[in-house]
């Protein structure tokens, strides 16, 4: 997809003297206290902000932070402790303003943020009146927020709609980049592993990579509901039975491709759900009625591993077992460093596997990780994102 980056406006001499706008995703975890308890997404978010300043524009920069009510500022809404932590990663003050839509006083060089945009009214409906007055206020507007790429609110589509110059931020264009290489034009074989505890959550996910993987690979609740739809006993597992024609479909349609969706030949159960449960290691034909499938066992795992090191592409979305105990780890850590090991290109996107990815330490050979969650399973789900669209009619204009 064409979109105009911000670097090669940066690279073009255009954005000096200009009163430039950044929609980031500053949305930290923080403590009852509200102190940042974790500042990866702020991190993310200053080498486009320091590309700006250095090329001497006049830098505004907003985010949401929680889930505000419109109109309605508290305290605890507030954006000061993360300006707070930025100005301490930068080395320079940042001040925060308050009721910014009717005007902003910035210098070139200088650096402000602006309150949480998600108090704004209208701001999750996209109203019209208050996207041209954000857009009022640059001569370019960057989105650089991929975690907010599939909503379409104020300060995300309606701004780039009005603003004079809309582009992709650096970490926005990365996403597209990242998306557009496993699965736009993917290096065979393309393998995709979705997990997660639930089929419905995820089932439009599993029907779109049907139509273009060569490998499924189903973890979690989810491969219960396939063991099921496969003739196997899973016990008491977490399932959703009233999905078996769906999961039969998808896959009935992989092998019609010639490709496959791999069921468990052995798992790891225990009797409860618990950190300390003894862990049993069985043949899939073999759970008894009482049993809680908790992780796929050794050998479904090996196999596993070894497709993975044979992938051109590796698309992953969720651990295969319940990876926080360490009873059933082994499935989960198993795939890490199989992903780890392959020369595959691979992108990882969802809270549950960016955990894993930390708790294996394998940041450094995974290509890609990705930063959103919901707006990376709807890339998954095969739909455009409104800032993807909006972009693209933006540079196509």
């Amino acid at each position: 997809m064409q979109v105009i980056r911000f670097s090669d406006l940066v690279a073009q001499g255009q954005v000096a003297g200009k009163r430039v706008f950044i929609r980031a995703d500053l949305n930290v975890p923080q403590n009852d206290a509200g102190h940042i308890t974790e500042d990866t997404r702020i991190r993310a978010s200053i080498p486009c902000i320091e590309m700006a300043l250095k090329a001497g524009a006049a830098v505004m920069v907003t985010s949401h932070l929680g889930r505000p009510t419109e109109g309605e500022f508290k305290p605890e809404d507030s954006l000061a402790p993360v300006a707070q932590r930025m100005g301490e990663l930068m080395g320079r003050e940042i001040p925060v303003l308050a009721n910014w839509t009717d005007g902003v006083t910035v210098a070139p060089g200088q650096l402000v943020m602006l309150e949480n945009c998600r108090v704004n009214k209208g701001e999750k409906k996209n109203n019209e009146e208050l996207a041209k007055k954000m857009a009022a206020l640059c001569d370019i507007f960057v989105h650089d927020a991929f975690g907010t790429a599939h909503r379409a609110e104020a300060s995300t589509y309606g701004i780039a709609q009005f603003a004079p110059i809309a582009c992709a931020g650096p970490l926005l264009a990365a996403e597209m980049d990242a998306i557009s290489k496993a699965l736009l034009a993917p290096k065979r074989p393309l393998v995709a592993i979705v997990a997660g505890s639930k089929v419905s959550t995820k089932l439009t996910i599993l029907k779109s990579l049907a139509a273009n993987v060569d490998q499924l690979i189903v973890g979690g609740g989810i491969a219960n509901t396939f063991m099921l739809a496969a003739g196997l006993k899973i016990g008491k597992s977490l399932a959703e039975p009233d999905l078996l024609a769906e999961a039969t479909a998808v896959i009935e349609a992989m092998k019609a491709r010639g490709a496959a969706v791999p069921i468990p030949t052995d798992v790891v159960t225990a009797k409860t759900f618990a950190a300390d449960a003894p862990a049993t290691i069985k043949a899939a034909t073999e759970v008894a009625d009482d049993d809680l499938i908790l992780d796929i066992g050794p050998q479904t795992a090996q196999a596993l591993a070894e497709q993975l090191k044979k992938a051109g592409t590796i698309v992953w979305n969720g651990p295969v077992g319940v990876f926080e105990f360490a009873a059933f780890e082994n499935g989960t850590k198993v795939i890490a460093h199989a992903i780890a090991e392959s020369s595959a290109f691979s992108i990882a996107g969802g809270g549950d596997t960016l955990a894993a990815i930390a708790k294996y330490g394998i940041e450094k050979q995974v290509g890609y990780i990705s930063t959103g969650g919901g707006a990376f399973l709807e890339v998954l789900e095969g739909k455009t994102l409104p800032a993807f669209e909006i972009l693209g009619k933006r540079a196509a204009g």
